[in-house]
């Protein structure tokens, strides 16, 4: 390819103008039928859920176990391509492909990218598994293999390490690292970068449908498009509903623990509203007065938390726990990852399943999230970015919280902490530190502003989506979407709890899959055919 030819960036001929089948009703830019389906759905869920709670918790403790016992296979193997897609992607010539075109530089700044990255991708979970997950599994792997009538009834990874301290936290850290380091980022990435490629570089909506593009040609724009854009609606709600859910569980623990307000449902659904009108106020104020701002405030918040367990803590235990830990990660990687064979199947479906069926429900929202913050950036840069920045801090991150709750546990002998609830197990752990209250009350308002972070930039997706690919669609439709997700929350709450969360997490996650699959190979064939080169360029940061 010649230097003329690398200078100029070749749009294809697409007839179709954004927004183009949207109605404007009420003040309002939708598009006909993506937000007329979704959102007459979404409002007969919440009305049903609400009317009917024993009869929502029945289907949702039934639906669970069914889906991941007959399609835990696909996950995994797709959580699997996922990782070797993207890891492709850094290698080959195609990393040098910039996102909008040669000419185009980055909005953001690295910090600033960096947070929004941080905060739309983890957020809760991270506060909430943070010490409960490594402590769990290290518990598991140390009590080692039971049966029951040639049945595993042990929630250990792979064999466990009955009776040997060191081997269970080994594995169990590799375990934790697993299931927040490489492949949920993969499944961001790959959702992200088709997302941005089409849109910035073939002149598309940024919208699903217009990933499938290569695949579809002009039926895009007709039902095929529409039902993966209404699917997307949905796996995004369910999977930021079952988010919400456990921020306002984790956040009303620590409230109890902290001023001994009772954790009850009405105090939960109070808790969920209040923070629905924060995240209301956030979502008017728009991506870069809103999003952006509470972003980088959450990071603040969350390496001040970091330091301080790490410095007031086992310090060493920390820091040589991220090289044994990654050393973990790395050794168990491939057992972890096998898809085929496995004895441990309470681990294997109660853990990893739901957590690749709900990063994959939440990839429409943060893939899109990731796209509207990424023009600029080479592919290379990416998904280096998106994919290892974020596995690392992950693992600092668990590394940390996780290292030292095991030390309270293994070394210390804090058996309340053993003994604790998921969503109380952080509060506790602060406990045995300096400072108890302050660093309890900064985990209770780290938990809330993620919580916010992922109500508002959920809801801006959702917009865009239900919009046509539009950016600018009127504030009363981000209220709207804003408003439903944590009626979607209070409904599955009330309707058996967090199980009824993770199962429609599970339940919407697992359609989308099949999506993400095909829509690799359109990326690919995208990618293939764009006709420059692009050459490394300095972006801001």
């Amino acid at each position: 390819m010649n230097e003329d030819s690398k200078s100029t960036v070749t749009v294809d001929d697409i007839d179709y103008e954004v927004g183009q089948d949207n109605v404007q009703i009420f003040g309002l830019d939708i598009h006909n039928p993506v937000f007329a389906v979704s959102g007459g759905v979404i409002v007969a869920f919440v009305v049903l859920s609400l009317l009917f709670p024993a009869v929502t918790e029945e289907f949702f403790g039934w639906l669970r176990p069914w889906l991941t016992d007959n399609f835990d296979w696909f996950l995994m193997i797709a959580g699997n391509l996922f990782v070797l897609f993207s890891l492709a992607l850094i290698v080959t010539p195609l990393g040098s492909i910039r996102l909008g075109g040669e000419d185009a530089r980055p909005d953001y700044g690295y910090l600033g990218w960096f947070a929004m990255l941080f905060a739309a991708g983890m957020g809760i979970g991270l506060m909430y598994f943070g010490v409960s997950e490594p402590l769990t599994h290290y518990e598991s792997a140390l009590g080692g293999v039971t049966s029951e009538g040639g049945v595993r009834t042990d929630w250990a990874p792979l064999g466990g390490a009955e009776g040997d301290p060191g081997a269970a936290q080994a594995l169990a850290m590799a375990a934790t690292i697993y299931h927040w380091g490489l492949h949920p980022w993969a499944i961001y990435a790959v959702v992200g970068l088709s997302l941005a490629f089409f849109a910035y570089n073939r002149g598309l909506p940024l919208t699903l449908r217009s990933v499938f593009y290569p695949l579809l040609g002009e039926r895009v724009w007709g039902w095929p498009g529409h039902i993966i854009d209404i699917l997307a609606v949905f796996a995004t709600l369910f999977g930021l509903a079952t988010s919400l859910g456990l921020g306002a569980e984790q956040a009303m623990a620590g409230i109890e623990f902290l001023f001994g307000i009772p954790a009850s449902d009405g105090a939960k659904v109070v808790l969920i509203a209040l923070i629905t009108v924060i995240a209301l106020v956030s979502v008017v104020a728009g991506l870069d007065a809103g999003v952006k701002r509470l972003s980088e405030i959450n990071m603040v918040l969350a390496l001040f938390l970091l330091a301080f367990i790490f410095l007031a803590g086992p310090t060493l235990v920390i820091a040589t726990g991220f090289v044994q830990n990654t050393i973990a990660y790395a050794t168990h990687f491939l057992p972890l990852a096998n898809p085929f064979g496995r004895e441990d199947v309470n681990f294997l479906h109660g853990w990893t399943t739901f957590y690749w069926a709900w990063w994959i429900s939440w990839s429409p929202f943060v893939g899109m999230f990731i796209a509207r913050v990424s023009r600029g950036r080479t592919v290379r840069e990416f998904v280096t970015c998106v994919l290892v920045v974020p596995t690392i801090l992950s693992i600092i991150w668990m590394s940390t919280f996780g290292g030292a709750a095991i030390d309270q546990v293994a070394n210390a002998g804090n058996a309340l902490l053993s003994e604790a609830s998921d969503d109380l197990k952080l509060f506790i752990m602060a406990n045995a530190f300096p400072l108890t209250q302050i660093i309890s009350f900064v985990g209770i308002v780290l938990v809330i502003v993620f919580f916010v972070t992922s109500s508002d930039s959920g809801s801006l997706v959702i917009d865009t989506i239900t919009a046509g690919g539009k950016l600018d669609a009127p504030v009363a439709q981000r209220v709207f979407w804003a408003s439903f997700e944590g009626l979607i929350a209070i409904a599955l709450l009330l309707g058996g709890g967090l199980a009824s969360l993770q199962s429609a997490a599970v339940a919407t996650g697992l359609p989308f899959a099949f999506l993400l699959v095909v829509m690799m190979y359109s990326t690919l064939q995208g990618l293939r055919g764009e006709r420059y080169v692009t050459t490394p360029a300095t972006s801001p940061g």
